[in-house]
């Protein structure tokens, strides 16, 4: 029985991310996040119950960039597309926004297939590319110039790079608990915290950046040691 729990909890991720596109395309912007973030919960906890029950398995593997490809690759594209149409009068400039799903399904296979990334990432992962993605409607409200067609295309543009981009990104399964050896990613997560409570929705892009940021001297300070 046991062997089934990792899998029900990625089909739960791919059930919410179906759930969320719908309420993307609908412009439901808080039911996007708060299936979003149901299977970024999902996501996380069924790669550490396969780890701890010892059922990892090829099929749960496959399943689980099978259920990243809607709630993290489309959902994604699905909300670009929809403040695309709202900004532009062209029937056909909106689709690009689902450029950003063309190159998370790509990102997908390359972290499917290479070896580097079997402890930390290499290019950004599509959980947070996609948590970064949905801030958007919600930081146009007192930011209205993130919804000019040129700023979109500009996001959609740069996220595309950064998804396939060769720049390590640390992930946070954590091998121990030392301080030393994990600081920058317990800063990462306390200052995030923070800019959450403190900007909310506006807070996910700076906490992009800090990503970014704190990836590169966690891995200057290890090549330093």
């Amino acid at each position: 029985m046991k062997k089934h729990i990792p899998n029900t909890l990625t089909c739960l991720n791919l059930f919410s991310g179906c759930l969320g596109v719908l309420f993307a395309l609908q412009n439901e912007h808080m039911f996007v996040f708060y299936c979003v973030l149901v299977s970024g919960i999902f996501d996380f906890f069924d790669g550490m119950l396969a780890r701890l029950l010892h059922v990892k398995s090829t099929i749960g593997k496959e399943l689980d960039s099978l259920a990243d490809m809607v709630s993290f690759g489309f959902l994604p594209g699905a909300v670009l597309f929809m403040l695309l149409q709202s900004s532009v009068s062209s029937s056909y400039v909106p689709f690009l926004g689902f450029v950003v799903t063309v190159f998370s399904a790509l990102r997908l296979a390359k972290f499917n297939v290479d070896e580097r990334q079997s402890s930390d990432f290499i290019g950004v992962n599509t959980p947070m590319n996609t948590f970064f993605v949905i801030s958007l409607p919600f930081i146009a409200v007192d930011f209205p110039f993130i919804k000019q067609p040129i700023v979109l295309l500009v996001i959609v543009a740069l996220l595309s790079f950064l998804l396939i981009s060769e720049i390590r990104l640390f992930s946070m399964k954590l091998t121990s608990l030392a301080w030393q050896e994990n600081k920058y990613k317990y800063i990462f997560v306390i200052v995030s915290l923070i800019l959450l409570i403190g900007l909310q929705f506006t807070a996910l892009p700076l906490i992009l950046l800090g990503y970014l940021l704190f990836s590169y001297l966690h891995f200057r300070g290890s090549v330093v040691d």
